[in-house]
Formats: structure tokens, C-alpha cells, sequence
């Protein structure tokens, strides 16, 4: 017989899943009845928490949700920081998990893993979540799952089986469709994209802010740059919409006076994709920055046309479908805008808000970039990625990601560059903290049996070096930043992994281009307690 668990395997397939991050329990027993036999890969992974975190790594990669089953209780509950932080970001996540027998939902008679109601739990972290009472209910609730993914703002989507309907049959259930139906999102409205063309053509001087709602439009960003003549700042999930060597191209976080000067300067400004949020454009919190100009925004979701800084022209559609349709109505490019003058200025002044330290740690992350022209970097919150995040310049898009903005999840960056790592083919350079580490430490072991092809820089500084600065700036005595860390070399080969250290007047350069050769994944300690360590690199 098959059963409604076998016959999701197969739908799932069917809609293109080929790889599933789960922790089986004996409340999902059933969900992997069908899995062993299926196209499916099935990655285990130490903890709920992570495996959700490794979801969206890939998600972020392939441009493909990530795929998770988890238990009925503590296994969502697990999971929910990890979703909270691909609803920040918009990353497309699927949520399979188990719950109590009809009936017994909610009752309070102590089942086991029962949860007061697991589906308004779940809610408050998803595009919504839905219980299955019936097993026709399934085909159904799975479109809609994939018509969130393709048609609005991607976003975690949560889908509870009761225990019984697992191990139901499924024989009345439809035939699983060999292409089943999906969505393509469409432009803008035409009079919109219209009135948006005139608006940009009589510009004097136009600006792009890129956000990561724009990567679906990545091979139209640098055409739209040119035929516009706008210098392009690209937010941190955009960062690499525009080759590293473009002229337009801004990787300068709007947070650097700099940026928010050519912002300010801008009369008419073109947003795609971007919350246009605190955390990239007003990341010290000081309230500087200011978009005076006409602001034409692009999204596919209608409120955030109107969240802090609101549209005066707005374009709600699909961003690749839509920038296609406004190139149709631009001209070539004839008016002499000065874009690459101005951005070059920019750039020039782009690190005048950054310390020592941070372009100093700058400079090393570009030193692996350039040893590693094709490696994508996934971060922790830790020193060096927020210095990233306020100036790296990537050389491909989807290749510069973290955990520092939106929902901030610490213990994000292993796990994630472990989803990355399965989802790519190019090397993966996961940038940690020894304190954000220690929160998902164990899928070391994921990484070696998953094969990935991984490279972790660990900066150690001894504990919660970021927060015990802000402490004593606030003129508060430093308490619980302190850490006892465990000898990570040791530890990191015990799990299976090269490990070494790196050492003042090393090249970063050769140890990871080596790194990036070896068939197990790579643990490159950095002792930096100062940031005397990494000077001359």
C-alpha cells in the first residue's frame, strides 16, 4: 500500500526537491518510508536548529527551498529561529513536520511532543502554516507552498501531518503529475513600468539600490545599470549583482556616509528588491541616512512598496519580469549622467567611516576573494563579517551572505555553509566567531559526512568579543563575554577535518588555495584578540 508519507516523497520529487534536511524521529518514521528509494537525498543533520540553517544556505545557493522534516514539539520548536531567519530574508523554506493524531491535538493529556497549538506556533514564523486533516488536502497545500516560492515574497511555509494520516493510504489520492502546475510572476502594471521609464530617462543624475529581491534579475542588473548610467549600490544580499570590476558597481554599505551622500545627491532613485531597512541602511542606528529624490520602488510584495521609505512611483510585479519590461522602454544610452564618476568618487570616500580594524579585516577578506575568485562566503555574526558587510565586494551574486542583519541568528554560519556547500560547486568559506560557533559546533560532523566542500576562517578572540566592546563603550563591566573555548584544531580533527592554525606573517592566500584541494573540509583557526593577527596576512 502507499502510504500519504510515500506519496509526499513523490510529489516532492515531482516539484524538482532532490535533497531533504531532517533529524528522523519516531514521529516521522512514516515521512521516510518512500525516501529511501527515491532521487531524494536525506542530510542529517546534530540539531533542528541547524538543519533549518543548512535549508537555507541551500536555498540561498541554488535559488531552490530548502526542505526540512522535523518532529511533532521540540523538533519545530527547534527549527523556529532558523525559520525566523529565512522570514527576514525572504528565503523560500519548507517545513514538514509531524503532529499528534486527529484528535489528540491539543487535548493536554500530556502525548508526547504535544504542543498547546503547533500551528499557531508555527504561524508566527511562516507565510502560513497549515495542518493536514485529510490526505486530499495534500496536493493542494503543497501548490500552495510553491506558490509562495514563485509568485510572492519567498518566505518559510509550514505543513503539520497528524501521525495517523501518515501511515494512511494514499490509493485515492490523485496521480502525482510529472510536471505539476507553477507560477511565473508577472511585471509591473504597463503604465506603471511607462511612467517609471520617463521618470528615469529625464533623470540627471538616476541611482540603483539593489536589494536581494533583485537576484532573480542578475543577468539584467549591469544592462539596466548602463543603459541608465547610474552608479548601483548593492545591499548586502545583492552584493555581486555587478561584477567586482564594474564601474557603476557600489559594494559600500548605504550606512557609510559616503553612499548617503550619493543617495541624498540623487534626484530620481530606482529601488529593486530592498526593504531598504535599518540594518543596511542605517546600521549604527544614528538615523542619517535620507532619500530626498523621487524614489521609484520595485517588489513583488505590495506592503513593503510603502515600509520606510515609501514609493512615489510604485511597481508591484515579479523584479526580473519587470526590469525587463522597463528596458523595453528605455533608450540607449545617449545623455551624459557622469555614473562612473560618481561612483568612483564614492568609492574612493567609501571606507572613510570604517576603523582600522575593519579595513584591516577588509583587506583579508578580499585576499581570500582573490585567492578563491569562485568561493561563496557564508557568515556568522562576528567581527569580520560585519566588516563585510559594510564594504566586501563580491565577485558573483549569491556568493556573500549572513546572519548579522534582520533577525541576527547567531551559530547561523556553519550549518548554512554547509547547505551552500551542497548546493554549489564552487568552494565555500564559512567566516565564524568561536563564541557563534560553539551553538552549532556539532554539524562538524554534517560537513564530513555530507562531503562538503568547506572551508571555515575562525576568528577566536576568546568569547563575545563584538558585545564586550559595546559594553564598555556603554560604560558597562563586561559580564558573560568571557568564554572558556575548547581547543578547536583538536576538536575539528577529531570530527574528521584538516585543521591548523594561522599564524602572524602566514599567507591566508596559499593555506586556503590548498584548503580548497583537499578532499575533507578545511578548520583555519585565527587567535585575534586585537587584530594584530591579521596584519600583512
Amino acid at each position: 500500500m502507499k502510504t500519504v508519507g510515500m506519496y509526499l516523497t513523490e510529489l516532492l520529487a515531482a516539484y524538482g526537491v532532490d535533497t531533504v534536511f531532517g533529524i528522523p524521529g519516531v514521529h516521522t518514521v512514516e515521512l521516510y518510508r518512500g525516501l529511501a528509494d527515491s532521487r531524494i537525498r536525506h542530510v542529517t543533520a546534530r540539531h533542528e536548529q541547524s538543519l533549518g540553517f543548512m535549508a537555507d544556505g541551500y536555498a540561498r545557493v541554488s535559488g531552490k527551498p530548502g526542505v526540512c522534516f522535523v518532529i511533532t514539539g521540540p523538533g519545530l520548536t527547534n527549527i523556529a529561529t532558523a525559520m525566523g531567519q529565512a522570514y527576514a530574508d525572504s528565503i523560500p523554506m519548507l517545513v514538514i513536520s509531524g503532529v499528534n493524531a486527529l484528535g489528540k491535538l491539543g487535548s493536554g493529556n500530556g502525548h508526547l511532543h504535544e504542543l498547546p497549538d503547533q500551528h499557531g506556533f508555527a504561524r508566527e514564523v511562516s507565510a502560513f502554516s497549515h495542518t493536514v486533516t485529510r490526505p486530499s488536502e495534500l496536493p493542494q497545500v503543497l501548490a500552495r507552498a510553491f506558490a509562495v516560492f514563485d509568485g510572492a515574497r519567498p518566505r518559510p511555509v509550514h505543513i503539520e501531518i497528524p501521525l495517523d494520516l501518515m501511515s494512511a493510504s494514499a490509493e485515492q489520492l490523485p496521480a502525482i503529475p510529472a510536471r505539476p502546475v507553477r507560477i511565473t510572476a508577472g511585471p509591473a502594471a504597463s503604465s506603471a513600468i511607462a511612467e517609471a521609464a520617463q521618470w528615469l530617462q529625464s533623470a540627471e543624475r538616476p541611482l540603483l539600490l539593489l536589494g536581494g529581491g533583485a537576484l532573480a534579475a542578475s543577468d539584467l542588473a549591469a544592462t539596466l545599470a548602463e543603459r541608465l548610467d547610474a552608479p548601483t549600490v548593492m545591499t548586502i544580499n545583492a552584493r555581486g549583482l555587478l561584477p567586482a570590476d564594474h564601474p557603476l558597481g557600489l559594494s559600500f554599505s548605504p550606512s557609510c556616509s559616503a553612499v548617503r551622500r550619493l543617495v541624498a545627491d540623487s534626484d530620481v532613485v530606482l529601488a529593486i528588491g530592498t526593504e531598504i531597512g535599518q540594518t543596511d541602511y542605517d546600521a549604527y542606528v544614528d538615523g542619517g541616512f535620507t532619500l530626498p529624490g523621487r524614489l521609484i520602488r520595485i517588489d513583488i510584495d505590495p506592503e513593503q512598496l510603502f515600509r520606510n521609505r515609501a514609493a512615489d512611483l510604485a511597481l508591484l510585479g515579479d523584479a526580473r519580469a519587470t526590469v525587463a519590461a522597463l528596458l523595453e522602454q528605455l533608450a540607449e544610452p545617449g545623455r551624459v549622467r557622469h555614473g562612473a564618476e560618481r561612483a568612483l568618487a564614492t568609492r574612493m570616500a567609501g571606507g572613510d567611516d570604517l576603523s582600522a580594524l575593519m579595513r584591516d579585516d577588509l583587506a583579508f577578506l578580499h585576499t581570500v576573494r582573490d585567492a578563491l575568485p569562485d568561493a561563496r562566503f557564508v557568515g556568522d555574526s562576528t567581527r569580520q563579517v560585519y566588516a563585510g558587510d559594510l564594504g566586501f565586494v563580491a565577485n558573483a551574486p549569491r556568493s556573500w551572505f549572513n546572519a548579522s542583519t534582520g533577525f541576527g541568528s547567531l551559530g547561523y554560519g556553519l550549518p548554512a555553509a554547509v547547505g551552500a556547500a551542497l548546493a554549489a560547486d564552487q568552494p565555500v568559506v564559512c567566516l565564524a566567531g568561536d563564541g557563534g560557533i560553539q551553538f552549532t559546533l556539532a554539524e562538524l560532523g554534517t560537513a564530513v559526512e555530507t562531503g562538503a566542500r568547506l572551508i571555515v576562517l575562525l576568528l577566536n578572540n576568546g568569547g563575545y568579543g563584538e558585545i564586550k566592546a559595546a559594553m564598555l563603550d556603554a560604560g558597562v563591566p563586561p559580564v558573560g563575554v568571557d568564554l572558556h573555548t575548547p581547543d578547536f584544531v583538536t576538536l575539528a580533527r577529531a570530527y574528521g577535518w584538516h585543521a591548523e592554525r594561522f599564524e602572524r606573517g602566514n599567507s591566508i592566500a596559499k593555506l586556503v588555495r590548498v584548503a580548497a584541494t583537499r578532499s575533507q573540509p578545511t578548520l583555519i583557526e585565527i587567535l585575534d584578540h586585537d587584530g594584530s593577527t591579521l596584519r600583512g596576512h
